[in-house]
């Protein structure tokens, strides 16, 4: 099976991914370099693992990192809009700042319970890096306290998008790019 056949069109190449990456850590590691203490970084498994892999090598500052895991897809393309925790963090993340590392940010719902959850486990600020962001698509608001920053890589029209750590069915996570897959495979 040939991936790239099922690409209707890219909408972000390889190479404009990793310069993004790196004016999105440069931004990072300047917002926090007074931290006394490791930056933590939380991955949102699974989509998530290429972005922050790519990003984490070019933050400049100590970091610890984890993953999060949650559930709020079923076997559809949309959110069902309850989203659970399903493997949490293992690091001690009280008094410390968070930085959560999503792939996708739309509904709103899987990141305002995972702000939520994160702060009830102590967390001095949670911040938010989102490789792509739907904004039209908000059902709820999220809200980051205090420190908390939002950073973005790509405002991403609505479309069913793959590639970078995104999926389909668990596929096409490996593509280097973001492209927009062609409806006839999900619908």
């Amino acid at each position: 099976m040939e991936l790239d056949q099922h690409i209707e069109r890219v909408l972000w190449t390889e190479d404009k991914i990793a310069k993004r990456v790196v004016e999105l850590a440069s931004e990072i590691s300047e917002d926090f370099k007074e931290l006394h203490s490791p930056l933590v970084v939380i991955g949102v498994a699974t989509g998530a693992f290429l972005f922050l892999a790519d990003i984490v090598r070019k933050i400049t500052l100590p970091v610890l990192v984890d993953f999060i895991q949650v559930q709020s897809y079923g076997s559809g393309t949309t959110s069902n809009g309850a989203p659970q925790i399903v493997h949490d963090i293992k690091i001690d993340i009280r008094g410390k700042h968070v930085l959560v590392v999503e792939d996708i940010v739309d509904t709103g719902n899987t990141l305002s319970c995972l702000i939520s959850h994160l702060e009830s486990q102590g967390a001095s600020s949670v911040s938010v890096c989102t490789f792509l962001d739907k904004p039209y698509r908000r059902e709820i608001t999220v809200e980051l306290k205090g420190e908390g920053k939002f950073y973005r890589g790509f405002e991403c029209p609505d479309n069913f998008v793959v590639g970078y750590g995104m999926d389909y069915a668990e596929l096409y996570r490996n593509l280097p790019y973001v492209g927009v897959l062609k409806p006839e495979l999900y619908e």
